[in-house]
């Protein structure tokens, strides 16, 4: 028996008692973007997916390949009315037994879907202010570059920016650099230099940014670079945004007293749109 609430139940009744990503964050996650009936750059996400799942020794099933990965959430879209436009997630985790050390490396996965109001990526023009997140740090690490089931840097820092009527607040690591938002990688405009954090930093290595990157490469003029941001970096850029694989690109209006344009974020939202369009 468990007490569940103040009431002592069957552990049965309760699915989390023995589940290692409730438990110890013992599971990683990838969040993934459905248009029109399909998975939105499906080859990037799984494979960062199973690089995860060897980062952390996670034993992964023969059966576990990209085409049935795909025919599982979407099996769960169309169930779910959200094919046309829909967010889903899928959280692997090993199953249950043991402390730390688990006594079964077999894994179990969990889909969920629901239905996105936009299909297509838009710009936000409405005012987006960040600060930095200074309660805690990332380490640099490759831990830190998944996505596990451990986020109580990114719930802590966004209580934070609700508390200070923030929109988002960009994370540091323990060198003291910017690496990512609380929901997604940073991009730094500057003067004709487009700067983002390398992975090496500590930040996530997102599906988003990997396309970014390729479609500002091909920007006549434009120099595209992964260098070390730092904080007196910001107050000297013309412009930045943050990229995650749902909202795309999300210019950041002020940062502190200085203000920022979103121009070059406007161009390649232009273009990940042709590019999900017509690949």
């Amino acid at each position: 028996m468990i007490n569940f609430n103040g009431n002592i139940v069957s552990p049965d009744e309760n699915l989390l008692v023995n589940n290692r990503a409730f438990l110890y964050g013992d599971g990683v996650f990838e969040t993934l973007k459905i248009v029109d009936g399909k998975i939105l750059f499906l080859e990037d996400h799984y494979f960062r997916l199973m690089s995860s799942m060897r980062v952390v020794r996670m034993e992964i099933p023969m059966n576990f390949t990209m085409e049935y990965l795909e025919e599982q959430v979407l099996i769960l879209a169309k169930a779910n009315d959200c094919e046309a436009s829909g967010r889903a997630r899928v959280t692997v985790y090993r199953n249950d037994g043991g402390y730390y050390l688990p006594k079964d490396k077999t894994i179990s996965f969990l889909v969920n879907v629901v239905p996105l109001e936009n299909a297509i990526y838009k710009i936000e023009k409405n005012t987006y202010e960040v600060d930095l997140y200074k309660d805690f740090y990332v380490t640099k690490q490759l831990l830190s570059t998944i996505k596990s089931t451990n986020k109580l840097i990114n719930i802590t820092g966004s209580i934070f920016a609700d508390e200070n009527g923030l929109d988002n607040c960009l994370l540091l690591n323990d060198s003291k650099n910017v690496i990512e938002a609380l929901n997604g990688n940073i991009f730094m405009l500057m003067g004709n230099k487009l700067t983002t954090p390398p992975v090496a930093e500590g930040c996530h290595n997102g599906v988003m940014r990997r396309q970014v990157l390729a479609l500002a490469k091909k920007i006549e003029g434009l120099e595209v670079a992964e260098e070390v941001v730092s904080p007196f970096d910001l107050q000297r850029a013309d412009e930045l945004f943050i990229t995650n694989i749902i909202t795309g690109i999300r210019p950041i209006t002020k940062y502190r007293k200085k203000e920022f344009g979103n121009k070059l974020a406007s161009d390649l939202i232009v273009k990940l749109n042709t590019l999900v369009r017509f690949g």
